[in-house]
């Protein structure tokens, strides 16, 4: 675990992990919705103009383009917001990605509610529920800085689509490069015995310190980072079940469909155990700071914390 407390957000790790790559090797294009600026392709379209194509405003067109150059075996990476990329262009995703299985890295930024003031047409609660129900998609949802640079490096050795999903918010860099990545495969990042809180994505920092909160009220809370939600780490999930007994789930994400749904259905066909979810419910989001919704949505380390207490009674 990193020592250094500083912020940034995943869309401009998912920026600087382009250009590093884009150095090392050759074999892909970056493709955009004319949103460069906000998705921090920007940064790889500088470094490397004849590697980059801005596809405009048209996201079903933007991944039908990423499928027929994937289909000449280069990967490509598919940029813009989550709303658009797996919201508007779901079916091209789904018929063109998905069913012929081709090398598509769909990186969508501005997910979930810290997308804040641009509203609730904006804030994509549903991304994560759309994409791990297309077969043989890898959903991946980075924790932070670090996870992201290592995520857009694990979706270059993956076969098939894959689903990157990032954040508009800075968020807390929690890991150093020499914490392990594994596609698959959660981290414990902090251990207990009395109940397991499970996160993805920026609300990891969350989880921690809510864990680190109820460490010096006597209670030892276990939290799991879950960075990869398909293929999902089951047997970490249900070792959690077993050993402490009640889980929480933590996400910027619709309850529905989620990471909440994803830890649920292991857990109720190998080890049942109560598991509580907390997210975005069943409503839409509205028009404030990324800070403001996450306090009025309650996914705070001290909301985190009450809720564990709530559950240990």
């Amino acid at each position: 675990m990193s020592e250094e407390i500083k912020k940034m957000a995943t869309r401009d790790s998912y920026g600087d992990a382009l250009v590093e790559l884009g150095k090392e090797r050759d074999d892909f294009i970056v493709l955009d919705a004319d949103l460069a600026d906000a998705t921090k392709t920007g940064k790889f379209k500088k470094a490397f103009p004849d590697r980059f194509y801005d596809c405009g405003i048209a996201e079903q067109n933007l991944i039908n383009v990423a499928c027929g150059v994937a289909s000449t075996g280069k990967r490509v990476f598919a940029s813009s917001f989550a709303m658009f990329a797996a919201g508007r262009a779901y079916e091209n995703i789904r018929n063109g990605a998905g069913y012929p299985h081709l090398n598509v890295i769909v990186a969508a930024t501005h997910a979930g509610i810290t997308v804040g003031e641009d509203g609730a047409t904006h804030q994509c609660n549903e991304d994560i529920a759309l994409m791990r129900t297309i077969p043989g998609m890898t959903v991946i949802c980075p924790a932070d800085d670090t996870e992201s640079k290592q995520a857009v490096r694990a979706a270059m050795e993956i076969d098939g689509p894959v689903y990157l999903r990032f954040s508009r918010a800075a968020s807390p860099v929690i890991f150093d490069e020499s914490d392990e990545f594994t596609v698959g495969k959660a981290k414990t990042v902090r251990e207990g015995k009395d109940i397991t809180i499970i996160s993805i994505g920026i609300l990891t920092a969350e989880a921690i310190a809510a864990a680190d909160s109820l460490k010096s009220e006597g209670i030892s809370a276990r939290v799991l980072n879950i960075h990869t939600i398909k293929p999902i780490d089951k047997e970490a999930i249900i070792k959690a079940a077993k050993e402490t007994g009640k889980i929480i789930t933590v996400e910027e994400h619709s309850i529905i469909g989620g990471l909440g749904s994803a830890v649920c259905d292991v857990v109720c066909e190998e080890y049942p155990v109560p598991v509580y979810k907390m997210g975005v419910p069943d409503c839409f989001g509205y028009s404030a700071s990324a800070d403001y919704l996450l306090d009025a949505f309650k996914l705070r380390a001290k909301d985190i914390a009450e809720k564990a207490k709530e559950v240990l009674g």
